[in-house]
């Protein structure tokens, strides 16, 4: 096991727990708040933020669909590491950018 996979999934792994726990988080209050939307008004910006995010679930679907991505990054990142594995050793880096 070399320095560059641990590291590589290391940070696949817990980018992916974050965004897990996000959106179960999200999960959970969408079931339990519940928002009466029968006395909104048109003129309050809190409405109008309550309406077009909360009500969306707009929150709740961003993080469904990045952790969607995350899992088939990290299968990608899989695949390439186990079929071109010299490739992979030389040319992925986890250096940060200065």
């Amino acid at each position: 096991m070399t320095w560059v996979f641990v590291q590589t999934m290391s940070i696949l792994i817990m980018n992916q727990s974050v965004i897990d726990l996000f959106a179960s988080v999200f999960t959970l209050l969408s079931a339990v708040v519940e928002v009466d939307g029968t006395r909104m008004s048109r003129d309050n910006i809190y409405d109008q933020l309550v309406c077009r995010i909360w009500l969306t679930r707009l929150p709740l679907w961003c993080f469904l669909l990045t952790s969607t991505y995350g899992i088939v990054l990290t299968a990608l990142d899989r695949y390439i590491a186990v079929v071109y594995p010299i490739w992979y050793s030389t040319r992925v880096s986890t250096k940060r950018p200065i």
